[in-house]
């Protein structure tokens, strides 16, 4: 369902949200044709996911009104996966969205003419892991993996640099048993030990595990990231009709987006509150609590700290574009790592943390 962003501040109850949602395609028509009248730009905002602690930054710009201010009318719509949402842009349903990097370097290579590019970082760091139990044999080691049983959703961002990482880190995979298996169920059956070790976004899983009362001690983290993967995370990625057509609209979108995140980095708990709004599944301490572990592991890296959210490092990029043709070679590399531009973030100065 999508949400739509509000004239006005309001805060809706858990009740009332229902309530809301129910209403939201009328408020998008509505909506839209106020926006056109005031001159503001509509944005189909497609996530690769579904409400939760990583898409909280979103739904701060959203509920403070930081769209509106750019003069932008935004509707921000669940997903499910990177590509999905990358073929909603491509199709034309979707002006812009939040996804995996390298899923949008791997989807310009193999689709020419999509005009697809990324203008803001948001995780420096990859959330890329696995996850395991000590009591099931994974240790911080990469070998440990060997003997044992993995589980990964298909759409999974993190198994995807599997032949980088187990390249990297030596593994014989013959040894490994690797089952594809649903999303709902990856947590649950590592907590009753169905798997030992699972592919997932790694911060935030530790902190669903421990809330599905497996004990912090007995969790293993194994982040790409720390056994030689230099490859970025999840970006904010735009479509060139929309970037061509209206780039200062691009320019405020990224500026919404900044403040969503500063606010959320600021007071986690209130950013929580607003995936509850629309999930209603969610509990207030656990997304809580997964989004401060991603402030701290995977957006304010030493690198922002230092230079800034939101842009790239060159050299870094070129050798993370290495490290992914050794999961594929690509048809044009060239064309394949032109998939970000920094010319709509806002200066320096005003990207840092």
């Amino acid at each position: 369902m999508p949400i739509v962003s509000p004239s006005r501040l309001s805060v809706p109850s858990r009740r009332g949200f229902g309530q809301l949602a129910a209403g939201a395609a009328v408020a998008c028509l509505a909506g839209g044709a106020a926006a056109q009248a005031e001159g503001n730009t509509p944005v189909r905002f497609a996530l690769d996911r579904r409400f939760d602690a990583l898409t909280a930054p979103f739904l701060v710009a959203q509920d403070k009104g930081y769209f509106g201010t750019e003069g932008l009318d935004a509707v921000i719509e669940p997903g499910n996966g990177t590509r999905a949402m990358l073929q909603r842009l491509a199709a034309g349903e979707q002006d812009a969205g939040f996804g995996d990097l390298n899923a949008l370097i791997r989807f310009r290579d193999e689709n020419p003419s999509a005009d697809l590019k990324a203008v803001m970082i948001v995780h420096d760091r990859p959330g890329y892991a696995l996850v395991g139990r000590k009591s099931r044999g994974i240790t911080t080691a990469p070998t440990s993996l060997e003997g044992r049983k993995l589980g990964t959703a298909s759409i999974d961002a993190s198994f995807a640099q599997w032949p980088i990482f187990k390249s990297f880190n030596k593994i014989d995979d013959g040894k490994i048993r690797i089952e594809t298996i649903g999303l709902p169920v990856r947590e649950p059956m590592l907590a009753s030990g169905e798997i030992d070790a699972l592919f997932a976004f790694g911060p935030p899983t530790a902190v669903s595990l421990r809330a599905r009362g497996v004990p912090a001690d007995d969790i293993v983290l194994m982040e790409m990231a720390d056994h030689g993967i230099v490859l970025y995370g999840s970006v904010v990625v735009v479509s060139g009709k929309f970037a061509d057509a209206k780039p200062e609209a691009v320019r405020g979108l990224v500026r919404a987006v900044m403040r969503g995140i500063r606010d959320t980095v600021v007071n986690p708990g209130v950013a929580a509150q607003g995936v509850l709004r629309r999930n209603e599944s969610a509990q207030i301490e656990v997304e809580r609590d997964k989004l401060a572990a991603v402030i701290e592991r995977n957006i304010l890296t030493p690198y922002v700290r230092a230079h800034g959210l939101g842009g790239v490092d060159r050299a870094r990029w070129v050798q993370a574009l290495d490290q992914l043709a050794l999961a594929g070679s690509f048809r044009d590399k060239v064309r394949a790592g032109d998939a970000f531009t920094d010319a709509y973030l806002p200066p320096a100065g005003e990207r840092m943390f």
